[in-house]
């Protein structure tokens, strides 16, 4: 049952301060981390006492996080390339497919985001471990890769329960190839569902540090791992300067999947 704003009266502030002050609680700790990362004292103080970008010359500088930076950005294309690509193949299977136990299958790929990730990435370890995967970008990749391709199955499967699919008909009508149809009919109608898929397939990736731990190797570490390892050793300001960068670029993001949202409902 929606709500009436015309019949709350005076309970609509109530309702408007309630939500204020949760935008509040959500935002106000990525505000004083991105405030600490410009202040010029060597200790995280707030507020800053003066303000300065020597902590992110030093992050930018040092070849430690810039190469934890690289490994992040590269095991997350390589996510969102094969996220993609699987969840389109998954999402045509389980949408156009008519099979026995097909409800079973879409529910089974799912599972990785209801199962905790402590439980998910003690699994991946104990099983990579025999494979001699831990510490390669291909144990990283392979395992992103798990809790990244719900995202991409839900984001693309949405996309093609509302596809016409009469379009395609009409296509193989006119002579095209089931090949062509889908190359030049069925892609670009739902290429704002691949975009989202790729965007939040890059983001599980790009933001994941639990199942990165567990992945990682002294010669090997992703940004959100070396945050985490520098965090139980020194509290310097320049975990605060890679922790806003790592927000930062997760808010660009984001702000373009609410884009293409808007895009497809105008």
């Amino acid at each position: 049952m929606l709500l009436d704003f015309d019949r709350l009266g005076s309970w609509r502030w109530v309702l408007v301060s309630i939500g204020v002050l949760v935008v509040l609680f959500l935002l106000l700790p990525i505000i004083f981390i991105a405030a600490l990362s410009f202040g010029d004292s060597q200790w995280l103080i707030f507020p800053p006492p003066g303000w300065t970008l020597h902590w992110y010359q030093q992050l930018f500088t040092d070849s430690t996080w810039i190469d934890a930076l690289f490994n992040s950005a590269k095991v997350a294309v390589m996510v969102t390339i094969l996220s993609v690509t699987l969840g389109l193949l998954a999402s045509l299977a389980l949408t156009r497919g008519k099979f026995v136990g097909r409800n079973a299958l879409q529910t089974f790929c799912l599972t990785p985001m209801v199962l905790p990730v402590v439980v998910l990435a003690v699994a991946l370890y104990a099983f990579f471990l025999r494979l001699g995967l831990n510490g390669t970008v291909t144990g990283f990749v392979l395992g992103h890769l798990v809790i990244a391709l719900p995202f991409s199955i839900i984001t693309i499967s949405n996309s093609l329960g509302s596809f016409d699919i009469s379009l395609e008909e009409a296509a193989q009508i006119c002579g095209a190839s089931p090949l062509q149809v889908k190359l030049r009919v069925t892609l670009p109608s739902i290429r704002l569902g691949l975009f989202a898929a790729a965007i939040f397939s890059f983001l599980v990736s790009w933001d994941e540090v639990v199942l990165s731990i567990f992945m990682a190797s002294p010669t090997l570490r992703t940004l959100p791992v070396l945050i985490w390892s520098t965090l139980r050793q020194d509290l310097t300001p320049v975990i605060a300067a890679a922790s806003t960068l790592l927000i930062g670029i997760t808010v660009v993001m984001m702000l373009l999947v609410s884009l293409i949202k808007k895009g497809k409902s105008s």
